[in-house]
């Protein structure tokens, strides 16, 4: 699976799944590229795809959909089947995550 997420000014953070036999240490390619992103000293996101070989595509997990939450809140979330890239759908990150937790608690 890969993904890109794109920048207000135009960069473009790309990122592969990393898998591990321990499964809860893999990391899905949103993440990775989103934690490219914010390393680099990246903000203001406009745009994510995702792209995987499967039917309708890989709609992104809940660890995702929270880090998109927290540090991309207002992108356009696109998902598609990289055998018909052309047919994707298009989700507000509100939509994938309702009531997100977006603060830390004091």
């Amino acid at each position: 699976m890969g993904a890109a997420l794109v920048t207000r000014g135009g960069r473009i953070f790309t990122g592969a799944n990393v898998e591990s036999a321990s499964y809860g240490l893999t990391c899905c390619a949103e993440r990775v590229a989103l934690f490219k992103a914010i390393s680099e000293g990246a903000r203001n996101f406009t745009m994510i795809a995702v792209v995987a070989r499967m039917d309708g595509g890989a709609m992104p997990c809940g660890a995702c959909r929270q880090l998109l939450a927290e540090y991309a809140p207002d992108a356009i979330v696109l998902v598609a089947d990289s055998r018909r890239p052309k047919a994707m759908r298009e989700f507000s990150v509100a939509e994938l995550l309702p009531g997100a937790f977006t603060t830390c608690g004091d």
